[in-house]
């Protein structure tokens, strides 16, 4: 991989300490025939994107998800610290996280079970697939060509049903464990950072939010922002203890529900963030407590009701670990978790997430976080190309003012066909002579943006 571009040399260089050097090289060009391939993300179908610059034989390329002995850990470390430092060099860094179904069908494939499908569900409607779930923890990062931010993907995990687990005889991981624990991973990685993560209601849960308050004293803070119920149990902070025998008290007087407190307050207009980089005008009703569950303790929440003006979206209750937080940073946080769902959506449409076939457990645990990692690795591309090379081939529609992700693939694309394979062929000359209409129109057709 030695006659890569520069640009593109430099950043595979800092995976390389994860692998020997043939796996590397191996590992490398299946990583851009992923980005290159426009149909199902099999290895066969990444070989025969880049055939002409894949030496030795095509099953040395199979082994390397299948057998061969590396790590995703350090892959994932190097990752988010280039999306860190390039994006989100100071002040606390925004995560977000969510679990998607996949289908993946096949009577071997490693940690296959039954999910819900959310895509197909509705209320009344619930449809299932078989295939695989996976809780995603993904950076927010606020890039200079968009007005939402981007959800970067970092770190990944397979998640297994009881069934699995049983069989296994192993202890049963509810989605929201695992994310604490890909949360620890990179609070790990990064001691001297402060984190805001953002999680739909799946993830709003009281352990979590305990997990969150906790790491206030601790270095690396960690900011828990998500949905609450609201009929959710709230109690006063435990009074002082007094000078008496017995254990002291866990929590204070009964306070009345969120849902109680909005019918009787006065509400605050304000302009907030909202979805998709836009703002809204919405009514407001703020208020604090503390959240308790047997076994868990109680923890300082500051909640926040939102009725949004336009009617277009139903009435929310959103909560902060961060008593300091203000209702306008509360939802703006949680409204900026959405770029994780339109990334999953990007993934699949743009990226050939669920095209795999790969059913060994090597191959199905390291396939796809690497796929996910494919997404960051995209917009790290892009961000430094060249401004010319940014601008060519965007697709225009009505009312379309900024970048989308099927805009830098196609960027990044057009530009690893010109500058690195025509050029490792031997037809990087006789490519250039071609005329420049002609040319760009070629590179279309072998680079679509979508």
């Amino acid at each position: 991989m030695s006659n890569l571009p520069p640009l593109l040399h430099a950043l595979l260089l800092n995976f390389a300490p994860a692998f020997t050097e043939p796996t590397f090289a191996r590992w490398s060009l299946l990583m851009l025939a992923a980005v290159l391939t426009t149909g199902r993300r099999t290895i066969s179908n990444l070989l025969r994107t880049v055939q002409v610059l894949a030496p030795g034989h095509p099953s040395s390329y199979h082994r390397v998800f299948s057998q061969h002995r590396w790590s995703l850990w350090p892959l994932s470390r190097v990752l988010a610290s280039l999306i860190i430092h390039t994006w989100c060099p100071t002040g606390p860094v925004r995560l977000a996280g969510d679990d998607t179904a996949v289908a993946h069908p096949g009577r071997k494939v490693y940690g296959k079970g039954r999910h819900r499908d959310a895509v197909r569900s509705t209320h009344t409607y619930t449809a299932f697939l078989w295939g695989h779930k996976w809780v995603v923890l993904a950076v927010l990062v606020s890039v200079p060509w968009a007005v939402r931010p981007w959800a970067l993907p970092v770190l990944a995990a397979l998640y297994r049903t009881r069934d699995e687990n049983r069989r296994r005889r192993c202890r049963h991981k509810t989605p929201p464990v695992i994310l604490r624990q890909l949360l620890s991973v990179l609070r790990r990685w990064f001691p001297d950072r402060s984190f805001i993560l953002s999680g739909d209601g799946g993830f709003s849960t009281q352990q979590l939010a305990g997990t969150a308050a906790r790491s206030q004293v601790r270095r690396g803070p960690l900011t828990l922002v998500g949905k609450l119920s609201p009929r959710a149990n709230l109690y006063a902070p435990p009074p002082a203890r007094q000078k008496r025998k017995g254990r002291p008290r866990l929590k204070g007087r009964k306070l009345a529900a969120p849902a109680t407190v909005v019918q009787k307050a006065a509400r605050q207009r304000m302009t907030v963030a909202w979805y998709g980089g836009q703002t809204r005008e919405v009514e407001t009703v703020t208020g604090t407590g503390g959240w308790y569950k047997g076994g868990q303790g109680l923890v300082l929440i500051r909640w926040v009701y939102v009725h949004d003006l336009t009617g277009t979206h139903r009435d929310e209750y959103f909560f902060s670990t961060a008593l300091t937080m203000t209702p306008q940073e509360i939802i703006a946080h949680y409204t900026g978790r959405w770029s994780i769902e339109v990334t999953f959506e990007e993934l699949r449409a743009y990226l050939g997430w669920a095209t795999e076939r790969g059913w060994r457990e090597r191959t199905v645990l390291r396939w796809t976080p690497c796929l996910l990692g494919l997404y960051g690795v995209v917009a790290l591309l892009y961000a430094d190309l060249p401004a010319r090379a940014q601008r060519q081939g965007h697709v225009q529609w009505a009312k379309k003012e900024t970048t989308t992700f099927s805009d830098a693939l196609g960027a990044v694309r057009r530009w690893l066909w010109a500058e690195w394979i025509l050029k490792r062929a031997g037809h990087g000359a006789s490519f250039s002579k071609i005329p420049r209409r002609l040319r760009a129109l070629v590179l279309y057709a072998l680079a679509p943006a979508a």
